[in-house]
């Protein structure tokens, strides 16, 4: 179940980006608006009925997760520039490679064969349904897009680790998380001195919501659900979703390629789920 909401809250956040595109001027004004929301829903749902332990890996997690969350952002942005938008995109989603990796190697999850199967065929159907070779760039810094891989991937294995790390309430983490974020958006934003416009702060205040339920949900999923399922399922599933909404709702056409894509990922899920 909270697989499920940690998916179509993620749903809701990508529907909400992909809105923000022409409308937001300023994007790292909409991102502190949004962190600031994120704090707020934090610090409103975390139980204040049990004492806060100080618990300095758990701090220091906080700091390294919130300044992944603002790189990971400059470093889309400066791969689309030198790689293009279909390379850094696909990048940025193998960066579940990361999690799942070390939920086998560090954390010693032992997937099955089919599970085994089902993550290799999330990583081929997400190269495949981001792939169009006649718009991918030639750079020189093709090893950038590496980079934004292990940036995005160790980013996503902060909630992973915090569950194995501490017994704090998850709201702890994100109030660290989004507390930091903030802080390291409004440094970058201090060094920009763009202006911001109404806009930019409206769509932040919208994204919070799916942007915390989406951290929230996939915290919860992670205390019941072995990382090596929850973080691919998590992953093709809001795909599957977004370009089924796309096509329904954006009139975005199915090409073939997509349709044999998402075949691809739905019996992913199902070997995931054996």
């Amino acid at each position: 179940f909270y697989l499920l909401l940690t998916v179509l809250w993620s749903v809701f956040n990508s529907i909400i980006l992909r809105f923000s595109n022409h409308k937001v001027k300023n994007e790292l004004a909409m991102f502190a608006s949004n962190y600031v929301v994120c704090i707020l829903l934090s610090f409103y749902n975390l139980d204040k009925s049990i004492p806060y332990v100080f618990e300095l890996d758990v701090f220091l997690l906080g700091i390294i997760t919130g300044f992944l969350f603002i790189a990971s952002f400059f470093f889309f942005k400066m791969n689309i520039k030198e790689n293009g938008m279909v390379l850094s995109s696909t990048f940025m989603k193998l960066g579940i490679l990361i999690p799942t990796l070390m939920a086998i190697f560090i954390f010693k999850e032992q997937p099955k064969f089919t599970q085994i199967l089902g993550i290799l065929l999330s990583v081929v159907a997400i190269i495949f349904i981001n792939y169009e070779k006649d718009n991918v760039q030639q750079s020189s810094k093709k090893w950038w897009l590496i980079l934004l891989l292990v940036i995005n991937g160790f980013s996503d294995s902060a909630a992973n680790i915090f569950e194995h790390i501490s017994s704090s309430s998850n709201d702890i983490y994100t109030l660290l998380v989004f507390g930091f974020a903030l802080v390291f958006t409004l440094l970058a934003m201090c060094k920009d001195k763009q202006k911001i416009f109404k806009n930019d702060l409206l769509y932040g205040i919208v994204l919070a919501v799916p942007n915390y339920f989406s951290v929230s949900f996939l915290m919860k999923s992670l205390e019941s659900i072995d990382a090596i399922l929850v973080y691919p399922i998590c992953s093709v599933g809001t795909i599957v979703v977004v370009t089924m909404i796309g096509a329904l709702f954006f009139n975005e056409k199915l090409s073939k390629k997509k349709l044999f894509s998402l075949g691809l990922i739905l019996i992913a899920l199902a070997l995931l789920n054996i």
